[in-house]
């Protein structure tokens, strides 16, 4: 028989790397909105967080925020109190350092080994199991998690111990944010003076300026489509998170700031569920009938 492992959390990443996992081992799910779990035809389903826990030796994570990974974990008939001892309990969300620490202080005393390891990728990079996870776990941890980690991802670091995976999560996502809002920034100033923004993509995407950012943000503004994948919510998140750590150990990051304001403003203007390329549209007349003055 495959090995069973847990998968908690299937939304927009969690489903796609639940169905990488499922092709190497015997997955069952769950998540609290039991619609995500339609069509998942090699996944089994679980009834409960609990019964899911108590049954899989591996159990993975995939949630939106560290409060809702705190709570899963650590709250009343949470995830501590169920696992079996000896599992290995997985966390593939974004969160605090703070969080990931106190989780796996909490789990040692049964012998829990725990591992943050969050992804970047995007949903395209979830699905096609090309993520780069970043991992902050014991050595060993480490080690016993590489087999599941390798059927989601392309590219699979040990950063540290407990905690690292995020900090280097955070750090990637305080350079992808700024990237985002400079290409957004960028491109509102082109559109002010007439150029098209489908040809200026064109122009700079084998230029210095090239890069993934650019390669999702250029057709995405010259198209007006922000369908997510990743969401201005999720970055505004994660970036809040990069903050608090960064006050944590009297650092300043005004990069980091002004680019936080500016996801602030875009939630405010209604566009929050919406990718990160609509950035550009804060820059757009009411009406959206071009660019403002």
């Amino acid at each position: 028989m495959r090995e069973r492992v847990g998968f908690l959390g299937l939304g927009v990443m969690g489903r796609p790397m639940a169905e990488n996992l499922s092709k190497a081992f015997a997955v069952v799910g769950f998540d609290v909105q039991e619609a995500r779990l339609a069509g998942l035809e090699k996944v089994e389903r679980a009834d409960s967080a609990g019964e899911l826990a108590r049954s899989c030796p591996v159990v993975c994570l995939s949630l939106p925020s560290a409060a809702v990974v705190e709570q899963v974990v650590l709250g009343p008939d949470g995830l501590a109190g169920t696992l079996r001892e000896g599992a290995l309990l997985i966390d593939l969300s974004t969160s605090l350092p703070s969080t990931s620490r106190r989780i796996a202080e909490r789990l040692a005393p049964r012998g829990i080994a725990f591992a943050d390891a969050p992804v970047s990728g995007g949903e395209l990079g979830a699905r096609s199991a090309a993520l780069a996870i970043m991992v902050g776990a014991a050595a060993p941890t480490f080690e016993r998690c590489k087999p599941y980690l390798s059927a989601m991802a392309r590219s699979v670091v040990r950063v540290g111990e407990v905690g690292a995976g995020n900090i280097a999560k955070l750090v990637n996502n305080m350079i992808v944010g700024s990237a985002f809002a400079v290409i957004a920034e960028g491109f509102a100033l082109a559109a002010r003076n007439g150029l098209d923004p489908d040809t200026l993509y064109q122009a700079m995407r084998e230029g210095w300026a090239g890069s993934r950012v650019l390669d999702v943000s250029g057709p995405a503004i010259a198209a007006g489509d922000y369908r997510p994948g990743g969401t201005i919510d999720m970055l505004q998140k994660d970036l809040s998170y990069a903050r608090a750590v960064a006050m944590e150990c009297d650092m300043p990051t005004p990069m980091t700031a002004a680019v936080l304001e500016l996801l602030v403003a875009a939630q405010a203007a209604g566009h929050g569920a919406r990718s990160q390329p609509a950035l550009f549209e804060l820059w757009r007349r009411p009406g959206g009938d071009g660019i403002a003055s």
